[in-house]
């Protein structure tokens, strides 16, 4: 698997805009539209599962530093 294919944070990302261009497009069809939408619900949920962990990660690191200070992102 090339780095283009492989599903990583950025990737999803980036495909989450490709979906939603050709949704707003006029000219992609209906059929097309539910698919690509299933798919980028499914993105969607990938990255926020890496979102999650990767805070998750980090309020590890500050707490066992003890120095920094979390901040909610929102």
């Amino acid at each position: 698997m090339n780095k283009k294919n492989e599903k990583n944070f950025e990737n999803a990302l980036e495909r989450l805009e490709e979906i939603a261009q050709l949704l707003e497009s006029e000219d992609t069809p209906l059929e097309d539209s539910i698919k690509l939408f299933e798919e980028g619900i499914d993105l969607k949920e990938f990255c926020e599962e890496k979102l999650k962990s990767a805070k998750l990660k980090i309020d590890k690191i500050i707490k066992s530093n003890k120095v920094l200070s979390s901040e909610d992102f929102k």
